[in-house]
């Protein structure tokens, strides 16, 4: 069992940026999700065993995930943030010994899941 913990949520102001951490990120294939008020969780970006990102066209541009083994942590550094990014952020983990998934932007294919962060931006 995985116990996945992110940080690094909280309040900004429209046009700020946060970063979440998650650890740990270590022999999983992991992603970012997140969750706005009234709508169903959607995928922001996953990554691949060499923690190469693949982002939601819609999340193009403005997130940046990144990993830094040496901390066995997971980033994602969200910028220009608008009041319509306000939500719940959760990083998911599939290890690997599952294999690659085989539709990397479903919930269904991560294994574990962090309780989430809440994020909130005030315009």
């Amino acid at each position: 069992q995985v116990k996945l913990m992110e940080s690094g949520g909280g309040s900004v102001e429209s046009g700020g940026s946060l970063t979440l951490s998650c650890k740990p990120s270590g022999n999983q294939y992991m992603a970012w999700f997140r969750q706005l008020p009234g709508k169903e969780r959607e995928a922001i970006v996953t990554t691949d065993s060499n923690g190469r990102p693949t982002y939601v066209d819609s999340m193009k541009g403005r997130f940046v995930s990144s990993r830094d083994d040496s901390k066995n942590t997971l980033y994602l550094q969200m910028n220009n943030l608008t009041p319509e990014d306000t939500g719940t952020y959760f990083c998911a983990a599939r290890p690997y010994r599952l294999g690659a998934p085989s539709s990397r932007l479903s919930q269904s294919e991560y294994t574990y899941w962090g309780q989430g962060t809440q994020v909130t931006v005030s315009s």
